[in-house]
């Protein structure tokens, strides 16, 4: 390893796309041990980076004290006296370019993620598309710290401990111990990303037949959606809007397993080595957004009906006639997949 002790690491985004370098970080670690991490990111996403010993989280604000030009320079003479011997930018949008430029021109040596726009761009192409799994972003977020001379093996993996689950949440969700719990979390950021709710509807009502149901999301539509779901069925508990982020994970790693969209609920609970059966429509697994070691368990919509998919990258974009394509995962599919994978 060279000689970098501290390292800052950016990841300003989305809650999905900082969960994925969680295990990235905790593997280098791990296999680091001397290794300081400094993480910016937002301060809403702190939870997610708790009880990583190595790891100091340095909060953000992208919308007003670290808005614009000005506040980025802010940012980094606030982050300077911490002393980096690298920047791994985990990013790679114009905020960051700026942010890390400025570390280099100290000369700090910096790094940046390759996020394969061609072959991503390749992949959900309507014509001469070329349908092929491309490397995971969790390869991708690796790369940069071995081109800092910083050693990580994700063939080796490091995942968190599950957490003790306090007594206000065992009263909330009516917690037993060694009971099986499923966690489904049936929204995403974009329509083409969601399972149809009348589906999600059919596999609640089956599987909380045999097992506790934990419901997972976030916004006022969601949340009176899920209670509506939770009212209809027994052994049915919402827990949207009614804890925060680091609660939620605590839940979340007593799971015996997580349904989810391509969405933030299933790198959360991959985070704890939970298994994490994932639902895509528009956009496909083969892009490298898979939970963290749970390639296996994506369901996708049916490519010999729906032949442009994947036609989208995260899902904002849809094609005329392709609404329907999620409603071809049957909700008896997703309901044997959930079964065989916590028999």
């Amino acid at each position: 390893m060279q000689n970098i002790k501290h390292l800052l690491v950016i990841r300003l985004s989305a809650m999905g796309d900082v969960a994925m370098t969680v295990p990235v970080i905790k593997t280098l670690t791990d296999q680091n041990p001397e290794l300081k991490l400094t993480i910016v990111s937002k301060s809403f996403l702190k939870p997610l980076f708790d009880d990583l010993d190595q790891v100091t989280f340095f909060a953000v604000d992208v919308k007003t004290k670290h808005k614009g030009l000005q506040g980025i320079y802010k940012l980094y003479k606030e982050l300077r006296p911490l002393k980096f011997d690298g920047v791994a930018d985990l990013h790679n949008v114009l905020r960051s370019k700026i942010l890390r430029f400025f570390f280099r021109l100290e000369g700090i040596e910096v790094c940046f993620i390759n996020k394969g726009r061609s072959e991503k761009k390749a992949l959900t192409a309507r014509k001469n598309k070329k349908f092929k799994r491309l490397i995971s972003t969790h390869q991708r977020y690796s790369e940069v710290f071995k081109r800092l001379g910083i050693p990580i093996d994700l063939k080796t993996p490091s995942f968190k401990e599950k957490k003790e689950i306090t007594e206000n949440l065992k009263d909330l969700i009516q917690y037993q111990p060694n009971e099986k719990m499923i966690g489904i979390a049936p929204f995403a950021a974009h329509e083409s990303k969601k399972y149809p709710l009348k589906l999600m509807e059919e596999v609640v009502n089956k599987l909380s037949k045999q097992h506790k149901i934990l419901l997972f999301g976030g916004g006022q539509q969601e949340i009176h959606l899920l209670n509506t779901l939770e009212e209809k069925n027994q052994n049915v508990f919402s827990v949207a809007g009614k804890i925060k982020l680091k609660d939620e994970l605590i839940i979340i790693s007593q799971l015996s397993a997580m349904v989810s969209m391509d969405s933030g609920n299933g790198h959360f609970s991959a985070l704890f080595g939970v298994p994490t059966i994932t639902l895509w429509g528009a956009t496909h697994p083969y892009a490298g957004f898979a939970p963290f070691g749970q390639e296996m368990n994506g369901l996708t919509a049916d490519r010999e009906q729906y032949p442009l998919l994947p036609t989208s990258i995260y899902g904002n974009k849809t094609i005329p006639g392709y609404e329907k394509a999620m409603e071809t995962i049957s909700p008896k599919t997703v309901i044997n997949k959930v079964l065989s994978t916590i028999a």
